[in-house]
Protein backbone atom coordinates (compact mmCIF):
# COMPACT_ATOMS: atom_id res chain seq x y z
CA UNK A 1 0.00 0.00 0.00
CA UNK A 2 1.22 3.46 -0.87
CA UNK A 3 1.94 5.78 1.93
CA UNK A 4 -0.28 9.05 1.82
CA UNK A 5 1.22 12.44 1.33
CA UNK A 6 -0.40 15.47 2.95
CA UNK A 7 -1.25 16.77 0.01
CA UNK A 8 -3.08 13.77 -1.59
CA UNK A 9 -0.32 12.53 -3.72
CA UNK A 10 1.21 8.94 -2.83
CA UNK A 11 5.00 8.33 -2.34
CA UNK A 12 4.65 5.45 -5.08
CA UNK A 13 2.75 6.44 -7.79
CA UNK A 14 2.70 10.11 -7.98
CA UNK A 15 -1.12 10.12 -8.65
CA UNK A 16 -3.66 11.82 -6.65
CA UNK A 17 -5.44 9.41 -4.55
CA UNK A 18 -8.73 11.76 -3.20
CA UNK A 19 -9.30 14.96 -5.04
CA UNK A 20 -12.20 17.28 -4.49
CA UNK A 21 -14.05 20.35 -6.46
CA UNK A 22 -17.34 21.35 -7.44
CA UNK A 23 -19.38 24.22 -8.75
CA UNK A 24 -18.47 27.99 -8.39
CA UNK A 25 -16.67 28.33 -5.39
CA UNK A 26 -19.19 31.46 -4.95
CA UNK A 27 -22.14 28.99 -5.08
CA UNK A 28 -20.61 25.61 -3.58
CA UNK A 29 -23.94 23.90 -3.78
CA UNK A 30 -22.58 20.66 -5.74
CA UNK A 31 -19.26 19.51 -4.25
CA UNK A 32 -17.59 16.01 -4.89
CA UNK A 33 -14.65 13.60 -4.35
CA UNK A 34 -13.14 11.82 -6.88
CA UNK A 35 -10.78 8.44 -5.70
CA UNK A 36 -8.41 6.55 -7.79
CA UNK A 37 -6.83 6.84 -10.99
CA UNK A 38 -7.21 9.61 -13.31
CA UNK A 39 -7.95 7.28 -16.90
CA UNK A 40 -8.14 9.17 -19.64
CA UNK A 41 -7.81 12.78 -19.95
CA UNK A 42 -8.67 14.59 -22.94
CA UNK A 43 -9.76 17.80 -24.37
CA UNK A 44 -12.93 17.46 -26.46
CA UNK A 45 -13.09 20.12 -29.61
CA UNK A 46 -16.90 18.30 -30.85
CA UNK A 47 -19.33 20.77 -31.46
CA UNK A 48 -21.42 20.00 -28.48
CA UNK A 49 -18.46 20.47 -26.21
CA UNK A 50 -17.82 23.61 -27.65
CA UNK A 51 -21.55 25.02 -26.94
CA UNK A 52 -21.70 23.26 -23.80
CA UNK A 53 -18.35 24.54 -22.56
CA UNK A 54 -18.56 28.01 -24.53
CA UNK A 55 -15.02 27.62 -25.54
CA UNK A 56 -13.16 26.11 -28.09
CA UNK A 57 -12.48 22.65 -26.00
CA UNK A 58 -13.45 20.89 -22.67
CA UNK A 59 -11.06 18.86 -20.51
CA UNK A 60 -12.07 15.79 -19.44
CA UNK A 61 -10.77 12.46 -17.43
CA UNK A 62 -12.24 9.65 -16.05
CA UNK A 63 -12.90 8.32 -12.61
CA UNK A 64 -14.59 4.76 -12.11
CA UNK A 65 -18.15 5.52 -10.79
CA UNK A 66 -17.73 3.83 -7.44
CA UNK A 67 -15.12 6.26 -6.91
CA UNK A 68 -17.55 9.32 -7.34
CA UNK A 69 -18.89 10.99 -4.11
CA UNK A 70 -21.64 14.10 -4.46
CA UNK A 71 -20.77 15.35 -0.75
CA UNK A 72 -22.55 19.10 -1.02
CA UNK A 73 -25.34 20.62 0.55
CA UNK A 74 -26.70 20.06 -2.85
CA UNK A 75 -26.14 16.41 -3.29
CA UNK A 76 -25.79 14.87 -7.44
CA UNK A 77 -26.11 17.64 -9.64
CA UNK A 78 -28.75 17.91 -12.20
CA UNK A 79 -28.56 15.49 -14.96
CA UNK A 80 -29.25 16.53 -18.70
CA UNK A 81 -29.90 14.42 -21.06
CA UNK A 82 -27.78 15.48 -24.22
CA UNK A 83 -28.06 12.49 -26.93
CA UNK A 84 -31.21 9.71 -25.57
CA UNK A 85 -30.05 6.48 -24.15
CA UNK A 86 -26.34 7.48 -25.24
CA UNK A 87 -25.21 10.48 -22.71
CA UNK A 88 -25.78 12.93 -19.98
CA UNK A 89 -24.35 15.85 -18.64
CA UNK A 90 -24.36 17.49 -14.77
CA UNK A 91 -24.62 20.84 -13.98
CA UNK A 92 -25.34 22.68 -10.55
CA UNK A 93 -28.59 23.80 -10.96
CA UNK A 94 -27.90 27.89 -9.35
CA UNK A 95 -24.52 28.49 -10.98
CA UNK A 96 -24.63 26.60 -13.93
CA UNK A 97 -21.05 25.22 -13.77
CA UNK A 98 -20.39 22.00 -16.11
CA UNK A 99 -19.15 19.05 -13.90
CA UNK A 100 -19.95 15.85 -14.87
CA UNK A 101 -20.37 13.14 -18.04
CA UNK A 102 -21.68 9.99 -18.48
CA UNK A 103 -22.00 8.30 -21.68
CA UNK A 104 -23.40 4.53 -21.78
CA UNK A 105 -20.21 3.46 -24.12
CA UNK A 106 -17.74 4.59 -21.50
CA UNK A 107 -17.49 2.62 -18.13
CA UNK A 108 -16.36 5.88 -16.22
CA UNK A 109 -17.78 8.84 -15.16
CA UNK A 110 -16.28 12.03 -16.94
CA UNK A 111 -15.22 14.87 -14.46
CA UNK A 112 -14.85 18.17 -16.07
CA UNK A 113 -11.08 18.78 -14.98
CA UNK A 114 -11.62 22.53 -14.17
CA UNK A 115 -14.54 21.14 -11.40
CA UNK A 116 -11.45 19.84 -9.73
CA UNK A 117 -10.14 22.38 -7.12
CA UNK A 118 -6.35 21.12 -7.93
CA UNK A 119 -6.00 20.96 -12.05
CA UNK A 120 -2.36 20.92 -11.38
CA UNK A 121 -1.91 17.00 -11.18
CA UNK A 122 0.47 15.41 -14.23
CA UNK A 123 -2.01 12.15 -14.50
CA UNK A 124 -4.36 15.40 -15.87
CA UNK A 125 -2.57 16.49 -18.92
CA UNK A 126 -4.32 15.41 -21.97
CA UNK A 127 -2.96 12.95 -24.04
CA UNK A 128 -5.99 13.41 -26.87
CA UNK A 129 -7.94 15.81 -28.37
CA UNK A 130 -10.90 14.47 -29.60
CA UNK A 131 -12.98 15.80 -32.50
CA UNK A 132 -9.30 17.70 -33.64
CA UNK A 133 -10.94 17.89 -37.28
CA UNK A 134 -13.65 20.35 -35.27
CA UNK A 135 -10.91 22.22 -33.72
CA UNK A 136 -10.45 26.24 -34.05
CA UNK A 137 -6.77 26.80 -35.85
CA UNK A 138 -5.38 28.84 -33.65
CA UNK A 139 -5.19 26.15 -31.26
CA UNK A 140 -2.29 24.29 -30.73
CA UNK A 141 -3.40 20.58 -31.19
CA UNK A 142 -2.39 17.84 -28.10
CA UNK A 143 -0.11 15.70 -29.39
CA UNK A 144 -0.97 12.30 -30.64
CA UNK A 145 -0.08 9.87 -28.32
CA UNK A 146 -2.83 7.37 -27.05
CA UNK A 147 -5.59 6.35 -29.00
CA UNK A 148 -8.90 7.36 -28.86
CA UNK A 149 -12.35 5.39 -27.86
CA UNK A 150 -14.37 7.82 -29.00
CA UNK A 151 -13.86 10.65 -31.67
Amino acid sequence: MNATLTDGQSKDSGKADERAGGCLAECGWIRFTVTGEAIFPHLCSCEHCQKLGGGPVMWWVGFAMDGVTWTGEGGEPTWFTTFEGEAKRAFCPKCGARIAAIDVDVPEMGINVTALDDTTGADLIPVKQSFRHNAVPWLPAVPEDEPSPVG
